[in-house]
């Protein structure tokens, strides 16, 4: 599987759960206990995972874009 292919999986996964955790944590005084410990609790350890995967396959861009060295004879 191709960089390109993983990231069109990861990011719509990551942006549902993100969705998901932001509405459990919402709708978390209207959830039974048990559903709230599994949407908001379970979700928030695999929204950690998936965004770590995310991280990993955007590497380079991210150290491309902030490990810079800084130009010679910048003000």
């Amino acid at each position: 599987m191709t960089r390109t292919t993983a990231l069109k999986i990861v990011n719509p996964v990551l942006g549902v759960l993100v969705f998901s955790q932001v509405l459990s944590g919402l709708l978390g005084a209207a959830l039974p206990p048990d559903a709230f410990e599994t949407l908001h609790e379970g979700g928030g350890i695999l929204l950690g995972i998936v965004a770590l995967l995310h991280l990993a396959l955007n590497w380079n861009w991210v150290r491309a874009t902030y490990a810079r060295k800084p130009r010679s004879g910048a003000a």
